[in-house]
């Protein structure tokens, strides 16, 4: 049996007691959401086991069974009347006590951000953003269609305790880091090892230069790592090629037709692909997409935004003889931080050209 059906290609779905239902729909909706809420839970899940600063046993527990509910929220929505897809007082009750231990738990006042340096915690408060947008169209279908009352309070602590969550996953974190350094000043009592000028060997990356930051030594040594592996850091014409080729099946997939082009980091051209129906002035649009998201490495799209009145590149569309633009369809293309040129696509309205040039860079890697 195939996982598709094809009842869905008009945007059409089923619910337990109603068919036909549009996909648009508040409650579909919120199933979306839902879903996605329930999938970043699982992303944490997976996070956990690489986490050694404390056991996070009972804690996989609870948000094992925070996705159960999740799906006797959703199941509740398409089908009200059922009683046993309903979220009880005491589950609510649980969410809440865990809460109220993790608050106690946090030593920095619940009130401060987080400070980056844990990946796992800012996962977590990732899916605290979803729960809060899950709870948002649970409120819309219970405008319309009426909701659970337990289940709008399940929703609206479980960012609460989120948020929480990652509060003190991150303060545990850095306090096992703390705890791993060794005390300055001495060898923790161990005879001191004689002093010996570091010697670099002939594989090695090279040093630093006095005066240049860590950002640019990362920079220089994945550059160097790249290059000893044999993937190339610039975009050649070989390159340009096969990308304008993905591109292009996956602009006919589309329905679309396009102008593809492509420069290097400085942006010169290196290939411009014009496919069969495209429009004449979409060439000249194309390429400068193209050199403005090389130029200003960033997308075209939010660059016009920050060129609006009032924004801080407002007038930049009239730099550079008329190369600037900004509207939608072009795309810096990267390599790790490193953009090694620029993609521009025109064809069809700013938001199908850029999501049609991010898919280029999607693929960028895969195709190097």
């Amino acid at each position: 049996m195939s996982i598709y059906t094809k009842r869905g290609d008009k945007g059409i779905t089923d619910m337990a007691r109603t068919r036909n239902i549009s996909k648009s729909d508040d409650r579909i909706q919120l199933g979306g959401a839902v879903d996605e809420l329930s999938s970043h839970i699982g992303l944490m899940l997976s996070m956990f086991g690489f986490v050694n600063s404390y056991d996070p046993q009972e804690t996989v527990q609870f948000l094992e069974t925070i996705q159960k509910n999740l799906d006797l929220i959703t199941a509740g929505v398409e089908d009200p009347y059922n009683r046993e897809c309903r979220i009880s007082e005491e589950q609510v009750t649980a969410l809440e006590t865990e809460t109220d231990h993790l608050e106690e738990l946090c030593k920095q006042p619940v009130s401060h951000k987080l400070t980056g340096r844990s990946s796992l915690a800012a996962e977590i408060d990732i899916t605290r953003a979803v729960a809060r947008r899950a709870e948002r169209c649970l409120a819309q279908v219970s405008v319309k269609f009426g909701a659970d009352t337990e289940s709008k309070k399940y929703l609206n602590r479980l960012s609460d305790y989120l948020y929480l969550l990652a509060r003190y996953t991150e303060e545990k974190e850095e306090l096992h880091t703390d705890t791993q350094k060794p005390a300055a000043g001495g060898n923790s009592g161990k005879v001191p090892e004689m002093a010996t000028a570091p010697v670099q060997s002939e594989t090695a990356a090279p040093a630093a230069p006095a005066g240049i930051g860590l950002n640019a030594v990362n920079e220089a040594v994945i550059q160097e790592v790249l290059r000893r592996m044999g993937v190339q850091t610039r975009i050649t014409l070989e390159t340009a090629k096969k990308l304008i080729d993905r591109i292009e099946q996956e602009a006919l997939r589309r329905g679309e037709r396009a102008v593809i082009s492509i420069c290097n980091a400085e942006g010169n051209p290196v290939a411009v692909h014009v496919m069969d129906g495209a429009f004449l002035v979409s060439f000249d649009a194309a390429m400068k997409k193209a050199y403005t998201a090389a130029a200003v490495r960033m997308s075209t799209m939010e660059f016009g935004k920050m060129a609006q009145p009032g924004g801080t590149f407002f007038g930049a569309d009239k730099l550079d003889d008329g190369k600037i633009v900004i509207f939608g369809g072009g795309v810096p293309l990267k390599i790790g931080d490193t953009v090694v040129g620029g993609l521009g696509v025109s064809g069809g309205t700013g938001e199908e050209d850029h999501s049609l040039a991010e898919y280029g860079q999607s693929i960028l890697n895969e195709v190097l």
